[in-house]
């Protein structure tokens, strides 16, 4: 038996860092890491089966990575037959097997977990040290200060706070380029050509397809397919990602990142964001980087600020909302929105090309860009009216970079604005003709673009009127909304009728199918 000077430090899932804030200051010698596979983590929603597979095989190479750097590791499989199958029952073991004086950890980034974490001290009748965590820019204090007695809280404000205070892409206290944000240059559609740069593909170790089979035998009903799997999970394999990120394709990022082309599931965007999020990479460092490109002339400045802005700017102001908010933020459902998703968000399996490349390519990677999260499975279900709190938990389930800190506010608030303004000025809705203006799917689609109404026709073009029109209660006063309005109010009568029976035949349609 240990001693009673030793200190148990648990890190989870998604802290896989060695400079964790638990880390610091401790004594290798004296002190135990508890990391633990439960399986309450893995089913508390129905994750993709490569985030699963992701987030375990991460973990065991972490536990490497820190027994060389000196640690002891305690390390608690998802199949050991002793498991408690929660956090705080594997807790609870390991202080029964290494009797600590004390537990040291670092705070959770969702609500759910953290309320785990703050009941440990009365718990086992130790003092517990839970640690902010210092991987973000902004912790709860700093975002709380700045969102003090302000009537709204938008995140480009936000962002030009972050900017001063890091100092990324400033020339004295003003902003590079005389601008603070070229979202405006950021908004081209592409073409496909040879020349669209390919992410690099890990090839799976013996520890990463141990996952891979545990995985796939313990949740066979579980969205998402692993024979495809191509995660980093290392931290070495996640700098030879952000590496090629920035040798190629950042130069273009600016301009395309809005752009969607079927079968091209990747572009030129990073796919870095899962590493951020578990802890491979650093998001500073990361920044940094990138700024270093433009100031050396590798890459435009709307690629390098479009970037920085997506880190230091929105992924910040995320996590500074959802703590804000706390934790009732995921009931609210500001437009009364109940309907259910339609089954075809498990399958892929409709007629409509955007949906059905948006989908697919989420089943085969636990991966799509912002914009196909937001303009086409968030825009859709916004439309539909489908109950925010499902949306939330599918995005939750079948993204390899979803944690509910980060997830949450993007689905609830900035996609289906069940917040009623929080995040967004207005709902991120839109037709037809925006998915047709930023991407090739139309062209491949059974329904036509330029179609308002009939069978025939683009159903996002009936749906767009019918949620102005059930919604105008609610929205008719949101004045970047006032233009849609004032059309729809100088339509003819018979022509809003056709909307109305065409959106209503749609979602008929919908609720009818399997």
């Amino acid at each position: 038996m240990t001693t009673r000077a030793l200190t148990l430090i648990p890190v989870l899932g998604d802290q896989l860092s060695l400079h964790l804030s638990a880390l610091e200051g401790a004594d290798p010698a004296a002190s135990v890491v508890l990391m633990m596979e439960v399986m309450e983590e893995t089913t508390y929603v129905a994750h993709h089966k490569a985030k699963i597979a992701f987030i375990l095989s991460a973990m065991r190479h972490h536990a490497q990575a820190l027994r060389a750097a000196g640690w002891t590791v305690d390390y608690v499989a998802l199949d050991d037959p002793e498991s408690s199958g929660s956090f705080t029952g594997e807790v609870a073991r390991a202080v029964e097997r290494h009797d600590p004086a004390r537990i040291v950890v670092t705070e959770s980034g969702e609500w759910r977990v953290q309320a785990m974490l703050e009941s440990w001290a009365m718990r086992f009748a130790l003092p517990v040290d839970i640690r902010a965590d210092t991987r973000f820019i902004a912790d709860h204090a700093l975002f709380d200060s700045w969102a003090a007695g302000k009537k709204q809280l938008r995140m480009e404000y936000f962002y030009r706070a972050m900017r001063r205070r890091t100092g990324l892409l400033m020339d004295g206290d003003q902003p590079t380029g005389g601008q603070w944000n070229y979202d405006a240059d950021n908004r081209k559609p592409a073409k496909a050509d040879l020349f669209i740069p390919r992410p690099p593909r890990f090839a799976p170790d013996a520890i990463t397809r141990d996952v891979l089979a545990l995985v796939e035998t313990r949740f066979p009903d579980h969205i998402g397919r692993l024979d495809r799997f191509a995660f980093a999970t290392t931290r070495e394999d996640a700098l030879k990602a952000q590496a090629a990120f920035l040798d190629t394709a950042l130069p273009r990022f600016g301009d395309y990142q809005d752009a969607m082309l079927t079968d091209e599931p990747f572009l030129w965007h990073s796919l870095l964001s899962p590493y951020l999020n578990i802890g491979l990479l650093d998001p500073l460092d990361l920044c940094r980087e990138v700024e270093a490109r433009y100031r050396a002339g590798a890459v435009p400045l709307n690629s390098a600020e479009g970037f920085i802005r997506q880190i230091i700017g929105w992924r910040e102001y995320v996590r500074g909302i959802y703590w804000r908010e706390g934790p009732d933020y995921v009931t609210r459902n500001h437009l009364d929105a109940h309907r259910p998703l339609p089954a075809f968000y498990w399958t892929g399996e409709t007629d409509m090309h955007c949906m059905a490349q948006a989908i697919d390519q989420t089943i085969d990677h636990a991966y799509a860009h912002h914009i196909q999260r937001l303009m086409i499975t968030g825009n859709f279900a916004l439309l539909i009216g489908a109950d925010p709190a499902a949306v939330h938990r599918w995005y939750l389930e079948v993204y390899a970079d979803a944690y509910e800190w980060v997830e949450l506010p993007n689905t609830l608030g900035m996609s289906q604005f069940a917040d009623g303004g929080v995040i967004a000025s207005k709902p991120y809705c839109a037709g037809g003709a925006y998915i047709d203006r930023m991407s090739d799917y139309c062209g491949s689609c059974r329904y036509t673009v330029k179609a308002r109404t009939g069978p025939d026709a683009c159903p996002f073009n009936a749906l767009y009127w019918h949620f102005l029109d059930r919604n105008a209660d609610r929205l008719r006063g949101n004045p970047r909304l006032a233009m849609p309005y004032r059309t729809w109010e100088k339509m003819a009568e018979g022509d809003k009728q056709a909307l109305r029976d065409s959106a209503t035949a749609f979602l008929d349609s919908l609720a009818s199918a399997p």
